[in-house]
Formats: C-alpha cells, sequence, structure tokens
C-alpha cells in the first residue's frame, strides 16, 4: 500500500531526510521529472521493473533491492521512514528532482495520495516564467507570497533572486509545508516562510510580488493537489485572482501560471480574467505560453467538449 511521508516524529526523520538529500547533492544526482504519462510509459518497458540505480529509486521510483544502494544511504531512508516494503524488495516515498541547479524533494510516483506533493514539468516552466519576471522586475520585492507553494520550487527561486524579501510560502497541506521546508534548508534561503493557509486567508498585510502554480484539472477523485475546480478546472485560480487582488501593494504584481480548457476556440478563463482585471487599478497581460498539455485527460467524461489544455500566463501589476 502506498503511503504518504507522515509528519509525525518530524525532528529525527527530517534531520534524516535532509541528510539523505545532501549526500545525493553532493554525490551528483540529477533528474528531471516527467509528466506521468511519460512516467509511465518509460517504467513500463522491460528492463524497468526493478531500478538498477540511485536514479531508478529516487526518480523514477522503481522498487529495488537493498544491494543497489550504499548501505549508508538505505540506512538513511528507513531513519527518515521513506522506505516501504515492495515484495522482495523495497519503494522510496520520495522523489528528488533537481531544476535551476538547485535540489527538491517531493512525492513519489505515482502521485495518488490527497496530499500528494506534485513536481513536473509545470514547475519547470512555472519557475522559468517566474525568473524571467524578476530579471525585468526594477521595482524592490520586501514581501512576497507563493500561494499553494507545493515542494516550494516558486518560493525558493524568488527567495535566491531577492535574499532581502521575506517570502511566504503558504498551502493547506502540511506534507507541502514540510517538504518546501526541507528544499528551503536545501536551498540555502532562510528568508522562506512556509505557513498553513486557505489562499491569503491565515496571512495579513500586503506584497510587493504574489505568484501561483494552482492545480487546474478536474479531479475525480478532488485531491488537492490536482483538482482546479470550477466548471473545467478553472475555479482556484479566479479564487486566486480574486485575493490578490485585495493583497497587492502598490507597485505589486501577481504572477499566475495556470492551465485553461479550450472548448471550441473559445476560452473561458480569459473571459473571466478579462471581467475581473479590467475592473481592478491594473496593468495585465494574459499569454498562452504551451498550447497542448495533459492531453489525456480530454479522454475523461468532464472534457468530452474540450478542444485541449493549454498553459496560460497571467500578470497583474497594481498601478501607482
Amino acid at each position: 500500500m502506498h503511503q504518504q511521508l507522515s509528519v509525525s516524529n518530524a525532528t529525527n526523520q527530517d534531520a534524516a531526510l535532509l541528510r539523505l538529500a545532501l549526500v545525493l547533492k553532493e554525490g551528483g544526482y540529477r533528474f528531471t521529472t516527467i509528466t506521468p504519462a511519460t512516467h509511465a510509459r518509460v517504467n513500463g518497458r522491460p528492463g524497468n521493473e526493478w531500478a538498477k540505480d540511485v536514479e531508478g529509486v529516487f526518480g523514477w521510483s522503481r522498487p529495488f533491492r537493498p544491494h543497489i544502494l550504499p548501505p549508508p544511504l538505505f540506512a538513511l531512508m528507513h531513519a527518515a521512514g521513506i522506505a516501504i516494503r515492495h515484495g522482495e524488495g523495497w519503494r522510496s516515498l520520495i522523489r528528488a528532482s533537481t531544476l535551476h541547479d538547485q535540489f527538491f524533494l517531493h512525492s513519489a510516483y505515482p502521485t495518488t495520495d490527497a496530499e500528494a506533493v506534485f513536481f513536473g514539468p509545470d514547475t519547470y516552466r512555472f519557475t522559468a516564467a517566474l525568473s524571467s519576471h524578476l530579471a525585468l522586475r526594477t521595482r524592490p520585492v520586501r514581501r512576497a507570497i507563493d500561494i499553494g507553494c507545493g515542494a516550494g520550487p516558486g518560493a525558493i527561486v524568488v527567495a535566491l533572486e531577492r535574499p532581502d524579501a521575506e517570502v511566504l510560502a503558504v498551502d493547506i497541506n502540511d506534507a507541502a509545508l514540510r517538504l518546501t521546508t526541507l528544499n528551503a534548508a536545501l536551498a540555502a534561503t532562510p528568508n522562506i516562510v512556509p505557513r498553513h493557509s486557505n489562499l491569503l486567508s491565515e496571512v495579513d498585510g500586503e506584497f510587493d510580488l504574489i505568484i501561483a502554480n494552482p492545480p487546474y484539472l478536474l479531479d475525480r477523485a478532488e485531491r488537492a493537489y490536482r483538482h482546479g475546480g470550477g466548471g473545467l478546472g478553472e475555479g482556484l485560480s479566479l479564487a486566486i485572482v480574486d485575493a490578490a487582488m485585495n493583497s497587492l501593494a502598490p507597485g505589486g504584481a501577481l504572477l499566475l501560471y495556470t492551465g485553461v480548457a479550450i472548448v471550441d476556440g473559445f476560452d473561458r478563463f480569459y473571459a473571466s480574467v478579462v471581467a475581473r482585471l479590467n475592473d481592478a487599478d491594473v496593468a495585465w497581460d494574459y499569454r498562452e505560453i504551451d498550447p497542448d498539455v495533459f492531453g489525456e485527460e480530454l479522454l475523461e467524461p468532464a472534457y468530452a467538449e474540450t478542444d485541449r489544455i493549454a498553459v496560460v500566463l497571467v500578470t497583474a501589476t497594481r498601478t501607482l
């Protein structure tokens, strides 16, 4: 049975998990996490039933036999509580990915648990867009927030590029906040403040930068890391736009990376954004940055009339 990382006994387990990540990082481990569909295809190839190396264990989430890992690394897995039995071998409850020369812990494949902490191609596109935004931004960022931070990649990018800023990383998932804390330690970003909050409901004040890469699909199980709600997955993204408009400081910016369902050539999310931002005191931009993602979702009944799912980037800057 697949289990989620526990937040109990966090002190000892987190220390072991942090040490394990450092051993992997110092050993030159690198892994790019791909879409679940591609991951399934690659793992389904003959010969990929069992891990043959460290990347197979911590990247491809394949079952492994103990001789694959150095004994100290296997011992750290047990101390961290992430090694579980799998037939005649073991599996890891976590994956490790590299991005922007940083190291991130997140949930193992497949991410079926309700509290799974997702990381994948959206993460790479989101952080690339965020880095570009920060490179062009001339106004200071004193206070920033990453809504639905997940494993913390967005917050960490901001914290690294704006080390003097206070960067809040908020989520409703305690497992996500735990991994954000560990990943922030790995990135040496003490200016990150993880906090439990549903959107901005449990934080105060205004922000110079609000970022979000929320779930945007309709998930039958309504798993928090994947389910966007609304008619076609846009509900959470629209709620983030509404919350941000009430919390941007003068000159502050919202950067929202999300997915939209296109039906008969019509982007209903865009229409909803226009209605909101045209009435707000902001300058804004809406760009489609990938026209076709998660094509397998079109087989789901909820998307029976959908042409495609696209990725868009919404930016809105509060006028002075």
